[in-house]
C-alpha cells in the first residue's frame, strides 16, 4: 500500500496520544531519568490537543501505513515579544517528532518535518524552535536547524 501523509484529525487522537506518551517515555529513559509514576499525561494531552487544534494554534501531520500511525509531528504557534531572531514575534514550537522504530531511517521524519515547517511558514512564523532529543539532532541539523546553547529551564513544580 505505501506510506501516506495527512494532517492529524480528531479521530487520530487516541493513537497519537499513546504514541506521544511512548515517545516521552523513551526520551526520559534514554536520558537516564526515571519516569514519574505519579504523573498521568493522557487527559492533559487530550485537553491540549482538543483546545489547540480547534483554535488553530496546533497542527500535526502523521505518516500512515494502512490504518496505523507510524510517524508523528506537531507544531504549536505562539506569539512572543519580537526580537532580532524573530521580528514578527510569531514562533513555531516543534514537538511530537516520532517514528515507530521499524520505520526509522526511511525519510519519514524528514517528510513530516518538512510539512510542519511549511505550516509554520503559512502561519507567519519567523522561526521554529525545538528541544531536540539526542536521536533527533542529526535530522534537525541536516534540515538547517542550528544550536541555541542559551536555552534554559526553571521548573515551577
Amino acid at each position: 500500500m505505501g506510506i501516506i501523509y495527512k494532517k492529524m484529525a480528531e479521530s487520530d487522537l487516541d493513537e497519537f496520544i499513546h504514541m506521544r506518551i511512548g515517545q516521552l517515555t523513551e526520551e526520559y529513559v534514554s536520558a537516564g531519568k526515571t519516569v514519574p509514576e505519579d504523573v498521568s499525561l493522557e487527559n492533559a494531552l487530550r485537553d491540549f490537543y482538543h483546545k489547540h487544534m480547534a483554535d488553530g494554534t496546533y497542527v500535526s501531520w502523521v505518516a500512515m501505513d494502512g490504518e496505523r500511525i507510524i510517524g508523528t509531528s506537531g507544531m504549536s504557534f505562539v506569539e512572543r515579544p519580537p526580537h532580532f531572531g524573530c521580528p514578527s514575534g510569531n514562533l513555531g514550537i516543534l514537538s511530537s517528532m516520532f517514528t515507530v522504530p521499524d520505520y526509522r531511517r526511511k525519510g519519514i521524519a524528514k517528510e513530516l518535518l518538512s510539512r510542519v515547517v511549511e505550516e509554520a511558514k503559512k502561519h507567519g512564523c519567523d522561526a521554529v524552535w525545538i528541544t531536540a532529543s539526542d536521536m533527533g539532532v542529526k535530522l534537525y541539523t541536516s534540515f538547517g536547524f542550528t544550536h541555541n546553547g542559551n536555552f534554559m529551564q526553571y521548573n515551577l513544580k
